[in-house]
């Protein structure tokens, strides 16, 4: 992984440059002098490209590993828990939005409402692609002030809205859509101040929505019932404004990408950038975990409604989401700091171990006639929930590098937004015809294992091409002797055919 690619902006004194001690062989080779009739001559290097002077700048960056990166870091977690704290909560306000505009026993109205938390969700992926070219183009800082700003916007709005069509725009889009455009930059703005801390940091910034998840329900709970939706939907606006501030701590340390002065195609592959496609590593990663997140969220969604009819509708069913919550938040910080002791892209294995624990523990639910059984899979299921949610960044990182991490990471999160919607409903549709969630939590289990299997390779693929790479480079090297050594005799010989001394 490249570790950075410039010195700090502004005032960003935190970074250390590290003057580069030994030259590149390239440069070695443009400043040797060839002796010829007596005469030196020094071949100048010509004036380095663009890429070319990121990367060498980028050799010599060190990131700070702390300092103002811990501001950095509370306010990556605050995004995390304030935007997925209030998405996961919306369950609380369903019941409030079926009374606001129906009736709570109205099957129809229940499906359409519905729609509006699962709009909301599902847009913070799907945008994720578009985010992350705005990362790039306008840099983490003005992107997250942005996007907040919007979302700030959207749930305002939302708090007057008195028709459930107006809110599938101003909560399912316009919020949704503000809550995306913050929360990538924190994922990314992150590797401009952490590496050998990063899985820890984006363990810690990553649990930050557990938290929330555990602790909004109880304060939304009490202000429903005091204050009612509207005016509880615009005491959360304090959440997203407290956000749009957070936006301003991230301060960047790597620069904009070097923009082309031409014009035409190869602006738009400056703006769309096909780097990340080059990797066979990235390419196995960002088809391998959507096909396992076709069954990974299904135990999520209908767990609950599966404890009712197996346990009965009196089953403290709330339990099993706390067992997850709880355990996911500590998945988090301690796979977050393993993931730092291991080393490249060997970080994989330990999303392969949380699928394949996933997956087997979803099969193990409809074998659970003890609701102490379940509980004992909701602990499992949470713990490597935690674990796989945290090092995904990390991976991104190992396997693109920061420059291009941005568009990685975007284009990921829009490929999940697919099988988050439609995993669930399919499980949902077998429930209804066979009668039972069995089936539903079986096939569950596949998906994820299967998955996991695929993600194995990318470790062998890696190897693989970093083999190649060494056997290129020194290839070349041996090329670039050659040569002086050819011109050497060269010399010799000219100067005794003259009948000179070569002395």
């Amino acid at each position: 992984m490249t570790e950075g690619n410039n010195v700090p902006e502004g005032d960003a004194a935190e970074s250390t440059v590290v003057p580069a001690e030994e030259k590149r062989p390239e440069e070695a080779a443009a400043v040797e002098e060839k002796k010829e009739n007596g005469d030196s001559k020094v071949n100048i290097p010509e004036k380095e490209s663009a890429p070319e002077a990121a990367a060498a700048a980028e050799a010599e960056f060190v990131h700070p590993e702390g300092g103002w990166g811990w501001v950095v870091m509370l306010a990556s977690m605050w995004c995390n828990g304030s935007v997925f704290g209030i998405q996961n909560a919306f369950g609380l306000m369903f019941l409030s939005l079926l009374k606001e505009f129906g009736s709570v026993d109205d099957q129809d109205l229940r499906f359409r409402t519905a729609w509006v938390g699962s709009l909301s969700m599902g847009m913070i992926f799907f945008c994720s692609p578009i985010v992350s070219i705005f990362t790039d183009m306008l840099g983490c800082r003005v992107t997250a002030v942005g996007g907040a700003a919007v979302g700030l916007v959207g749930l305002l709005a939302s708090s007057f809205v008195s028709s459930l069509g107006v809110m599938y725009f101003t909560y399912g889009i316009v919020f949704a859509c503000g809550c995306s455009f913050a929360y990538q930059p924190s994922l990314v703005i992150l590797g401009h101040y952490f590496k050998k801390r990063l899985g820890l940091v984006n363990g810690i910034v990553t649990a930050g929505s557990s938290i929330f998840t555990m602790t909004l329900p109880f304060v939304l709970s009490g202000l429903l019932e005091r204050v009612g939706l509207h005016n509880t939907m615009r005491v959360l606006c304090i959440l997203m404004f407290v956000l749009m501030l957070a936006g301003f701590t991230y301060r960047p340390l790597l620069p904009v990408k070097p923009v082309s002065s031409q014009t035409g195609g190869s602006r738009i592959r400056q703006i769309f950038n096909v780097n990340i496609w080059k990797s066979w590593g990235y390419r196995i990663w960002a088809f391998g975990i959507p096909a396992a997140l076709y069954g990974y969220f299904v135990p999520y969604v209908h767990l609950m409604n599966h404890v009712e009819e197996r346990f009965g509708a009196d089953t403290n069913k709330e339990i099993l989401l706390m067992c997850i919550g709880i355990t996911s938040c500590f998945g988090r910080l301690i796979f977050g700091r393993v993931a730092d002791y291991i080393t490249g892209v060997n970080k994989i294995y330990l999303q392969v171990t949380s699928f394949f624990i996933i997956g087997l523990m979803s099969m193990m639910i409809p074998l659970c006639y003890i609701f102490g059984g379940l509980i004992a899979v909701c602990l499992l299921m949470g713990l490597f929930d935690g674990c796989f949610i945290c090092i995904m960044a990390p991976i991104a990182f190992e396997l693109v590098g920061p420059n291009d991490v941005s568009q990685a990471i975007g284009c990921l999160l829009g490929l999940m937004s697919v099988p988050m919607v439609v995993g669930p409903p399919i499980a949902g549709y077998l429930r209804d015809t066979l009668g039972s969630y069995d089936v539903a939590f079986y096939l569950a289990g596949v998906p994820p294992i299967i998955g996991g299997a695929l993600l194995c390779l990318i470790p062998w693929v890696e190897a693989k091409r970093k083999r190649a790479e060494n056997k290129e480079t020194l290839r070349t090297e041996q090329d670039v002797t050659q040569k002086m050594i050819e011109s050497e005799k060269a010399v010799v010989e000219s100067h005794n055919k003259t009948g000179e001394s070569v002395l």
